[in-house]
């Protein structure tokens, strides 16, 4: 019963838009306004059940928890209802009149105009409410925060027929029971609806899986009236429990996949999935599902990531990051212990050896599964990188005890096939290693291109020595990480001198040192020329066709590094490069006799090797001075 005006507010304009689009764009795929509602009212029941372990009060004189769906003819109304928590008035108006998350502009760009991925977007952004409105052109929302007095009680009520529409009213409503009903008022064509087996069919479609019990009223056939006629009788619609301490043997593929998008509310199928039950000094059930696409919000750094945590099948937190490592933030599930206590907080998981166990348990099946699908289903593991191979990656930075695993599931980019596709494994390029190759060679860039035309790479080429090319802005920071693979030494080419090892003969080599004997002369006046800007000058038999590169000392950070470090605002130590040049190529020959230019030569031979490997001049108009100057003299 209302005790007072209604007032009047305004939607956010966000929801505006939203309501928009589900009123007009999202009717082929109607039935997930179902779908969507029943979760959130399965969400506000574990809510529930966690308070309540602190606070056994809030049951009231209610504790089996469940939701309960019933369908009106006359009055062509839904109404789902739900004993959760329930919501206070300032609850309603942030839940229900605005949208908070941060993801709001992502989830209006990611829209694609297919209006079967964009419904399945709902659940995702966190925005399911909202799906009433595809089916309903009035939603009334009654609802009460557990323990609250029943007059604290909230009536919402939005229209979106006639001069309201876009707004909503809220209002004071006596409410006996705890928890909320949302009542959907049908648009016209929408009476199919209001059927107990269409109902059914789509409950059991969607939300089977839901671990409380949809109630449902009981319908028999009337031979005289000819039609179902509904009793009082309930009778519960879904499975209604975990499917996670179900056996295996019991739970179909489709059961999985339906599961995973209840937790996950991604619209597409998991990649993968593995379920296992751990016994021995800890005890728990691991359900984890590997996504098939990455999620809006992966590099988001204020949503928390994580699995759905229970205890003996006690609903305690949904975003538990801290059973998984960071780098893992992208696989979804649930983890049910039971030996974690029920009021445990994120406090105690942070510091709980339990929760280390399972941590670690959970992070090797992740692993594990990454693994059988790299090495069994390619395309699929492709298809995996594409979407999360750069967060893989800071698993060699954080996770020291797994780095060989994460290392074997890394791809990358190859002078082999000289096209950016990552799919190169560090075991395809050891079993493609040159006789007397006895270490892996990679080069990183700020592009792709940057790093297949890297100069660095001139004598590999010609030798026919594959180089992994990296250029993520993740590359350079994750491979110092990475020091060596199934005892093969990992080194970059644009660092320290040149060893070639045994792809070099005993020729070369004395060719190499007599070359450097007849060049120490201009090594020592290009050094005396450039100064401060260079750390050395030598001659180098890495390069081919370019007269010069900057390489970095074999223990400093590289260049590309130092400057991403700069770039994001951070302190990177000040590093000075080391000049090679070749003394094959006609400029460094013309260098070796001239006299009048010597150090106008000097300097742009520098800088055309700074502006080579992707770094800034620090004197752009004395560059062009050069150039032009030089240009003249030889016109």
């Amino acid at each position: 019963m209302t005790t007072s005006a209604a007032e009047k507010r305004g939607f956010q304009t966000e929801v505006k838009q939203l309501l928009h689009l589900m009123i007009h764009s999202l009717y082929s795929n109607r039935e997930i306004f179902l779908r969507e509602l029943v979760s959130n009212a399965s969400d506000a029941c574990d809510k529930l059940r966690f308070e309540a372990l602190d606070n056994a009060a809030l049951y009231e004189s209610e504790s089996e928890l469940r939701i309960r769906i019933r369908f009106d003819k006359p009055s062509r109304t839904i109404t789902i209802s739900d004993n959760g928590i329930g919501m206070s008035r300032e609850e309603a108006i942030n839940h229900l009149g605005t949208i908070a998350k941060s993801g709001t502009k992502e989830f209006f760009a990611k829209l694609s105009g297919d209006k079967q991925k964009d419904a399945n977007l709902i659940g995702q952004f966190g925005v399911g409410f909202y799906s009433a409105f595809i089916v309903a052109d009035k939603v009334t929302v009654l609802t009460r925060r557990a323990g609250d007095a029943a007059e604290a009680g909230v009536k919402w009520e939005c229209s979106m027929v006639g001069d309201e529409a876009g707004e909503y009213s809220i209002e004071p409503y006596a409410k006996a029971l705890r928890g909320t009903d949302i009542i959907l008022h049908l648009r016209e064509g929408e009476d199919d609806l209001l059927s107990g087996w269409k109902l059914r069919s789509i409950i059991r479609k969607y939300s089977d899986h839901i671990v409380q019990p949809i109630l449902m009223q009981k319908e028999e056939w009337n031979q005289e009236k000819a039609e179902n006629v509904i009793s009082d009788e309930e009778e519960t619609v879904n499975q209604a429990n975990a499917l996670w301490t179900r056996s295996k043997n019991d739970i179909s593929d489709d059961d999985y996949k339906a599961f995973y998008k209840h937790v996950s509310h991604d619209f597409e199928d998991p990649t993968a999935w593995s379920h296992a039950k751990v016994e021995g000094r800890h005890e728990y059930t691991q359900l984890l599902y590997i996504p098939k696409r990455a999620p809006f919000d992966l590099w988001d750094r204020n949503p928390r990531h994580g699995l759905k945590l229970y205890v003996r099948r006690v609903f305690i937190m949904d975003d538990a990051e801290k059973l998984l490592p960071h780098y893992l933030r992208f696989v979804r599930g649930v983890v049910d212990s039971a030996d974690l206590p029920l009021n445990v907080s994120r406090e105690i998981l942070q510091e709980s050896k339990d929760v280390d166990t399972i941590r670690g348990g959970c992070t090797k099946k992740v692993l594990g599964l990454l693994e059988d699908i790299a090495e069994n289903r390619r395309d699929d593991y492709a298809d995996f990188w594409r979407e999360f191979g750069r967060v893989l990656k800071e698993g060699l930075g954080e996770d020291q005890a797994n780095k060989d695993k994460i290392a074997g599931l890394l791809r990358f980019a190859s002078t082999h096939t000289d096209t950016a596709d990552e799919g190169v494994s560090l075991r395809d390029y050891i079993g493609r290693m040159k006789e007397g190759q006895e270490k892996i060679y990679y080069v990183t860039s700020e592009s792709f291109n940057a790093a297949k035309n890297s100069p660095h790479l001139e004598v590999f080429r010609r030798k026919g020595i594959e180089v992994l090319l990296l250029s993520d802005r993740i590359d350079d920071w994750a491979i110092s990480y990475l020091t060596e693979f199934d005892g093969k030494q990992i080194v970059s080419v644009a660092k320290g001198g040149l060893d070639l090892g045994k792809l070099e003969d005993e020729a070369e080599k004395k060719e190499h040192e007599e070359t450097e004997t007849q060049y120490k002369d201009l090594v020592e006046n290009m050094k005396k020329v450039l100064g401060d800007k260079a750390k050395d000058v030598r001659v180098t038999h890495r390069l081919t066709d370019s007269p010069a590169c900057l390489v970095a000392d074999e223990h400093e950070l590289s260049a590309n590094l130092v400057r991403m470090l700069k770039a994001a605002g951070q302190n990177a130590p000040e590093t000075k490069p080391i000049l090679e040049i070749n003394p094959r190529h006609p400029v460094v020959l013309r260098l070796k006799y001239e006299e009048k230019k010597f150090d106008d030569w000097s300097q742009v031979l520098f800088d055309q090797a700074l502006l080579a490997e992707g770094g800034a001049l620090t004197d752009p108009a004395a560059f062009v001075k050069r150039i032009n100057e030089m240009l003249l003299g030889k016109a």
